[in-house]
């Protein structure tokens, strides 16, 4: 019944008495492992015989990806924080800082709202000087009382 393909194991293989157990097995391995296995390339009767193999596939060109992330509203929320925490104190410059990049990347992205992006990026600039301002004022009075 041995396929005279298919060699015998060398005298140096030898099986392991207690065999490693599968997870979720009651039994170690039933057997030994097997040797390659020649791979021919068939071709199946498909009802759809004239389109391509998978091998073969290739996207077409008339559909694009559609990218529906954006991050101008995103950038717009952020700058409106930003300023309404600069009006308060200078803490706020981060989420400024985070607003003007964030509205500056999305003016590069063609699929962005660009007026979106403009007041984005023209409040993230107002929250970023407002903060600046404040840092800078509470600079002073701490040399005055230093």
């Amino acid at each position: 019944m041995s396929d005279p393909r298919i060699e015998q194991p060398t005298p140096e293989v030898e099986r392991p008495g207690g065999g490693a157990a599968v997870p979720g097995a009651s039994k170690g391995y039933a057997k030994l492992p097997t040797a390659p296995v020649p791979v021919e390339r068939t071709a199946a009767a498909h009802p759809d015989a004239d389109e391509p193999s998978p091998l073969e596939w290739e996207p077409s060109t008339g559909a694009t990806p559609v990218d529906d992330a954006r991050l101008a509203p995103w950038a717009l929320v952020a700058a409106i924080v930003a300023l309404a925490t600069s009006m308060f104190v200078g803490w706020g410059i981060p989420v400024a800082i985070i607003a003007v990049i964030s509205a500056i990347m999305s003016l590069r992205r063609p699929v962005e709202n660009r007026s979106v992006a403009m007041w984005a990026l023209v409040l993230g600039s107002c929250a970023t000087l407002f903060s600046a301002g404040w840092l800078v004022w509470a600079a002073m009075q701490l040399e005055k009382l230093g």
